[in-house]
């Protein structure tokens, strides 16, 4: 996983849609397969949502337009090809996915890829082609919920805050009643060795998820339960932590009900607002204290 976290690319986006998209087309033991198209109506193309108005020579947003852009269905399938390529460069046993060659062993051929199972295509000369998995109670599967897809969050999300987020999760259903009671938590070795994630990608998207209410410190009280104290609680859990003592955080799946560009829109708004104040605070200190202006003496 920890390869699949590129700023600007989609490869984990496009991995977890395409499970999405399976499972919700298939039934359970049915091997993938696929006829959709890379582009067009209904195609992969139009399951990722991308930012085609970034210039990246620029490195910066360019203005909005009242017609669509024209290469924006070009860039969108570029993006798709990009992921596939990357999923398959994860190694001959690690690849997400296969995708075959044309004739002469050159072009891949995109559109007849091929999706793998979570843990690769295998080092056997049958690839292990994606299988429905039957949920299980134990870590064997882990759940998604649907509106995690269907409200937009694997779309805004940044690949390490999707990552942090499924870790957690992970350790939720393998931890159950841990998780329930105080929180589950991850420590440094095993967060980089395990998982891939660095420690600054892990903070920052633990950091925004709570922000979210995707997740919430650990505490002893329902998990569907607001309570209306998470600024408090937040306060006291930061305060009263060891040192050396990771955060213990629970998942909680309310805030995935919401509309994932709205909850981030605002949630972002409101950051700059506070960075905002603090510079206009910084900027009055470095000015020292002003002098009365004292009135002009007639003439």
């Amino acid at each position: 996983m920890g390869r699949l976290l590129l700023p600007r690319g989609v490869a984990l986006r496009f991995y977890l849609l395409a499970v999405f998209e399976a499972q919700c087309r298939l039934a359970v033991g049915d091997p993938w397969m696929s006829d959709r198209p890379l582009a067009g109506v209904g195609s992969w193309s139009d399951f990722i949502a991308i930012d085609g108005a970034y210039d990246a020579g620029s490195q910066a947003y360019m203005r909005d337009t009242k017609q669509g852009r024209k290469g924006s269905a070009d860039l969108r399938l570029r993006q798709i090809q990009s992921a596939l390529k990357t999923l398959e460069e994860l190694g001959p046993e690690q690849a997400l996915v296969t995708v075959p060659r044309a004739k002469n062993g050159g072009r891949r051929l995109y559109g007849e890829f091929s999706l793998m199972k979570e843990t690769g295509r295998g080092g056997l000369q049958t690839p292990d082609v994606y299988v429905v998995p039957q949920n299980h109670w134990s870590a064997v599967t882990i759940t998604i919920p649907t509106d995690f897809f269907l409200k937009g969050w694997v779309q805004v999300l940044n690949p390490s805050e999707v990552a942090t987020w499924l870790v957690l999760r992970v350790l939720s259903q393998w931890a159950r009643k841990e998780h329930a009671k105080t929180g589950v938590y991850l420590y440094g070795k095993s967060r980089l060795e395990d998982f891939g994630l660095r420690r600054d990608a892990w903070e920052d998207g633990c950091r925004l998820l709570c922000d979210l209410k995707l997740i919430r410190h650990g505490r002893e009280t329902p998990l569907d339960s607001t309570a209306g104290a998470f600024d408090i609680f937040n306060w006291f859990a930061r305060e009263g932590r060891e040192r050396y003592e990771p955060y213990r955080w629970q998942v909680t799946d309310a805030g995935l009900a919401e509309n994932a560009v709205q909850a981030c829109t605002r949630e972002l708004t409101l950051r700059k607002k506070g960075l905002d104040a603090m510079a206009e605070q910084r900027a009055l200190r470095r000015s020292g204290p002003s002098s009365p202006t004292l009135p002009e003496s007639p003439e």
